[in-house]
């Protein structure tokens, strides 16, 4: 039998995902404390993310932007087939030189599926001594198969397992949007 091919549908676009990410900035006050707070970005897609959270989280405070750490984590493909049996993470020496004990992180990524890299990221964290991370990711599937969650969510969506949420941001994409990708199982009807 025949497998109808994927379908493609936007759910968010550029104006509605600005006030996700407002809405974010918002919620990621509460986790600010008196303690200095930095913002790490998985790599791809989590670091401009992260920058546009740092810029609405200037907006709301008026203080100097957050400090913003890149780290490069990769398991999955952007078609989610695994690139890696076990997660990559590549350091960053410059989170190295910080007094984690004291600082307060917000690790920011595009989607919480399985949980793998936000599972890996917050493992590296605290073994350079940080003792408080929180996460915020622009979409949780609800699908998570570590003992992580994200204490900030912009989006929840349930799609079927084998459906993509694909998140484009800016540079990697020309347009900042959120869509699925539907591919078709037997007995679907297009």
């Amino acid at each position: 039998m025949n497998r109808p091919a994927p379908s493609r549908a936007r759910l968010y676009d550029e104006q509605d995902l600005d006030s996700v990410l407002r809405s974010m900035a918002q919620q990621a006050l509460a986790f600010m404390t008196a303690q200095p707070t930095v913002l790490v970005g998985i790599q791809r897609r989590g670091e401009p993310l992260a920058r546009r959270l740092q810029l609405h989280l200037h907006r709301l405070t008026g203080a100097a932007p957050l400090p913003l750490y890149p780290i490069k984590v990769k398991r999955y493909a952007d078609d989610l087939s695994i690139l890696h049996a076990y997660t990559q993470l590549t350091e960053n020496p410059e989170l190295a030189k910080l007094d984690l004990a004291d600082t307060t992180l917000l690790v920011v990524d595009d989607v919480l599926y399985e949980g793998h890299s936000l599972l890996r990221t917050c493992a590296y964290l605290a073994e350079l001594g940080a003792r408080r991370v929180f996460s915020a990711v622009l979409v949780d599937r609800h699908v998570c198969h570590q003992p992580v969650h994200a204490q900030i969510v912009g989006i929840h969506l349930q799609v079927a397992e084998q459906d993509i949420v694909e998140c484009h941001v800016p540079p990697f994409e020309a347009d900042f949007s959120v869509e699925v990708v539907r591919h078709g199982r037997a007995g679907d009807t297009a």
